[in-house]
């Protein structure tokens, strides 16, 4: 089964077909197609061809499932000894793919 490394929103994922998984905010439509372009490495049995620092021509065909919002994240400051503490939460704007094909 074919794999590929690709490069979205300052992170690298390993994905071969069929996978989902959730990435940094793309803008693009539910049930659209994306393309990622900068695939890192791409393997297949024992053939592995690694990029400098991409694949020429490689690419990776995703469809976007759903826009979400990530679980609860909490960002906690505090000054020692001072009685200063200050919490503030957030929520990471996620897109679910599903990878349709290596190339």
């Amino acid at each position: 089964m074919a794999y590929a490394v690709i490069k979205t929103g300052g992170k690298q994922y390993r994905v071969k077909q069929g996978d989902k998984l959730d990435v940094e905010k793309l803008e693009a439509a539910v049930d659209s197609e994306i393309t990622f372009s900068e695939v890192l490495l791409r393997g297949e049995g024992d053939s592995v061809t690694i990029g400098t620092p991409f694949i020429a021509g490689g690419s990776v065909t995703a469809k976007v499932i759903d826009q979400f919002r990530g679980p609860k994240g909490v960002a906690f400051k505090f000054k020692r000894r001072k009685g200063f503490h200050k919490t503030k939460g957030f929520r990471r704007h996620m897109t679910k793919l599903e990878i349709t094909s290596i190339g």
